[in-house]
């Protein structure tokens, strides 16, 4: 694995549809988090068209194979970081 560099979150960056399998696995490596293979799923209202419920999908509740892998590809493919705190500031005598 390459050296872990600061950027920005990759919700920032874009790119991945929220929610997606990559977009999940590469924000669990940013921020700090396990492996833990899901995506959101969300759920609309066919006849309003309005926003119901978010829905966590892991492998046992259906993920396919084709969907780990994409988690696979963003966890694996994040090379940054989050960073909890930054150091206090020292005062130069």
């Amino acid at each position: 694995m390459g050296e872990r560099v600061k950027v920005a979150p990759p919700w920032v960056r874009g790119g991945k549809k929220p929610g997606s399998p990559e977009d999940r696995g590469s924000a669990d490596r940013y921020y700090g988090r396990s492996y833990n293979p899901h995506y959101i799923k969300t759920v609309w209202d066919v006849i309003t068209g309005r926003f119901l419920r978010s829905e966590r999908v892991t492998p046992a509740e259906g993920m396919t194979p084709e969907q780990v892998a994409e988690y696979d590809k963003g966890y694996d493919g994040e090379t940054g970081e989050k960073v909890w705190f930054e150091p206090e500031p020292r005062m130069e005598d």
